[in-house]
């Protein structure tokens, strides 16, 4: 198979590395004419009834999404909204998300994506830290979020004074140097921190990825991260600038690998991004000759897998955090059949510089591994309202002559491979990485310690098994004679963080074990077993044959000894890709195809054997607050709800 990109990711230095050159990407100038919202614009006007976003079968042409847009951004010029302003979004994966986003960039502000699966405590942080005036929703996530000094906007409640706005666009001058976006990540003190990137950064990002995959107005791309995930920044406006559309799935696809390939291969996607423990999975499953995917794209944490050798489309491996505007290397893997070694995560993208250096911050050679550190255009213009923290992290260039030229210290160990390609080594601190999120798990302990039960803990990822890698908590307890139970401590962190730093087992412990110095030995912490596992607070054995039977798989897919009726399958430490394998199995042992939908809403025993036993599988509407109506050649409506 011809590799269109792999001319661009070649070695393209000697290994006798100059100690003050960069492993650096194409210095490749690119039009600064125009930011994002003037680039899709552009679209509407060249393609007006194309589609451009679609979720079955349903959607908005670049007209309607350019005119909703627009009239979105004049009522929130109303609100004060223009350059520099952060304006909060919080709405399900739809194309409304989309457009609402557009609106915001419109009006000259910054969206910050807030997901809607978040606790309400959560968003309430992030909206007081960045200062939010404004937020964008619907009208069921309005009624959960606290009261502050923010202005809501639903956008269904409020459809009917939207639709009155202009269609045209805002008379606002939007400029490189603005604020694009605001994205939230977990932060080393406990409280998530916001990371600022301007449109200049985003425009890098968008052209790069244009020319590198040569997306055209024929592509069709997938929208599939986390909606916390900066990912889905990459999955939208590269496209959208260039006329592609951009696709929708629902929910339970998403995260079940042959699922999602049946929606690729149905949809026509041509360009993918998977999130890496999927990707690892999609890789290696059956792909029929109609598949018209040219790349699917990963990243998000370590790539242990390769494709197959006759894969009918290209894996690229990506990495950079959300610091260096999603992408700061990538890289073509090559398929394999059994290699042993890691894939690269490639090489830097365009006017992305990469540095793997000491403590002394000296430059070291192929070969030797080193903190890796990102320059160019791509770094982010720092942290929202840190100035502190952006200075911790966001240093001095000492290899350029550039006035201001800076370094982003990303914390990650790396090596330069004698290829050319960066191979990824792991975090020097302790930050995790689960299913492509990225935890700090001082956020868990900071919010453990609270409860009354807690004296002292810790939080590690550790890999159970075969199974993918799962937080676990190590509990010191307030009280010598009591414990806090697993269930209790669990939802009490679920009341406070998103679901995915909810640590899956907890460890008793009489104290933390210290290095010489005082520091927690993270290497003497024990490995959870039967004995040292706290339990949950009361349990209801299984009673009918249904329920035992099931008892039993939710118990050996988790590695737990028992699973009581009421037990919740993902408090015990399952997650959407175990949830994949338990559907699996009840399809073998029952003969009844459950949704994961459906095992969402019924998470327990008794609520999965009651869906097995009266064969009822439910499928909820999806949550576009903005009703879509068919798509077709011509201009379709849209109507308020």
């Amino acid at each position: 198979m011809t590799d269109p990109v792999s001319s661009g990711l070649r070695p393209f230095f000697s290994s006798k590395l100059n100690p003050r050159e960069a492993i650096a990407g194409a210095c490749r100038p690119y039009p600064k004419d125009a930011c994002v919202p003037q680039l899709v614009a552009a679209q509407a006007n060249v393609t007006p009834n194309a589609n451009a976003l679609v979720k079955k079968g349903q959607g908005l042409t670049y007209r309607q999404l350019d005119t909703l847009a627009n009239q979105l951004a004049h009522y929130l010029r109303l609100l004060k909204v223009c350059p520099e302003v952060p304006v909060g979004v919080c709405l399900e994966r739809s194309p409304a998300l989309v457009a609402a986003e557009l609106g915001i960039l419109k009006a000259g502000g910054a969206f910050m994506p807030l997901d809607p699966d978040a606790p309400p405590d959560r968003w309430a942080f992030m909206l007081n830290d960045a200062a939010v005036p404004v937020v964008v929703c619907e009208r069921k996530i309005a009624e959960k979020l606290p009261g502050g000094r923010w202005q809501v906007v639903a956008l269904d409640a409020d459809n009917p004074q939207i639709l009155h706005q202009s269609q045209e666009p805002p008379d606002i001058e939007i400029k490189p140097q603005h604020l694009a976006y605001v994205l939230y990540t977990s932060g080393s003190t406990g409280q998530p921190k916001g990371v600022s990137v301007t449109h200049d950064s985003l425009l890098n990002l968008v052209y790069w990825h244009r020319r590198k995959f040569a997306v055209t107005s024929s592509d069709r791309a997938s929208q599939l991260a986390g909606l916390g995930f900066d990912a889905v920044v990459w999955e939208i406006w590269p496209y959208l600038t260039a006329g592609a559309s951009v696709h929708f799935p629902d929910e339970a696809i998403r995260v079940i690998p042959e699922a999602l390939r049946d929606w690729l291969v149905a949809e026509r996607i041509t360009i993918s991004f998977v999130p890496t423990p999927l990707a690892e999975r999609i890789i290696r499953v059956e792909w029929p000759p109609e598949t018209s995917l040219r790349f699917l794209l990963t990243g998000g944490d370590t790539l242990h897998r390769r494709s197959a050798p006759g894969c009918p489309f290209i894996l690229v491996n990506n990495y950079g955090p959300t610091e260096c505007t999603v992408v700061a290397t990538s890289g073509v893997v090559a398929p394999s059949q059994d290699s042993q070694q890691l894939p690269p995560i490639g090489t830097p993208i365009d006017n992305t510089q990469v540095y793997i250096l000491d403590e002394q911050l000296r430059q070291l050679p192929i070969g030797v591994p080193g903190e890796l550190f990102v320059g160019g255009v791509a770094l982010a213009r720092g942290y929202l309202n840190s100035p502190q923290l952006t200075a911790e992290r966001f240093i001095p260039n000492p290899f350029s002559s550039e006035p201001g030229a800076r370094l982003y210290k990303t914390g990650d160990l790396a090596v330069l491979l004698p290829d050319g390609q960066i191979g990824f080594l792991g975090r020097t601190d302790e930050q995790i990485k689960i299913r492509g999120y990225r935890i700090e798990p001082h956020e868990i302990v900071a919010q453990l310690e609270k409860h009354p039960g807690v004296r002292a803990c810790a939080v590690v990822a550790r890999q159970i098994d075969t199974h993918d890698k799962v937080l676990v908590a190590y509990i010191v307890s307030a009280c010598s004679t009591s414990e806090p139970p697993a269930d209790e401590l669990r939802e009490f962190v679920r009341g406070r963080l998103p679901h995915c730093f909810v640590p899956s087992i907890f460890v008793r412990l009489e104290s933390l074990p210290l290095t010489a110095n005082g520091k927690l030995d993270r290497s003497a912490l024990p490995t959870p077993n039967e004995d040292n596992m706290l339990r949950e607070e009361v349990f209801l054995a299984p009673r009918t044959g249904c329920e035992k039977r099931l008892a039993a798989i939710v118990a050996e897919l988790l590695r737990i000894s028992q699973v009581g009726l009421h037990d919740n399958f993902f408090l015990l430490g399952g997650h959407s890709l175990l949830g994949v394998q338990l559907i699996s199995r009840v399809r073998d042992n029952f003969g009844v195809e459950l949704s994961l939908r459906t095992l969402f809403e019924n998470p327990t025993v008794i609520g999965i054997s009651q869906e097995i036993e009266h064969l009822k599988l439910k499928h909820p509407e999806g949550g576009d607050c903005w009703v879509q109506q068919p798509l077709s050649d011509g201009a379709t409506t849209r109507r308020a709800r």
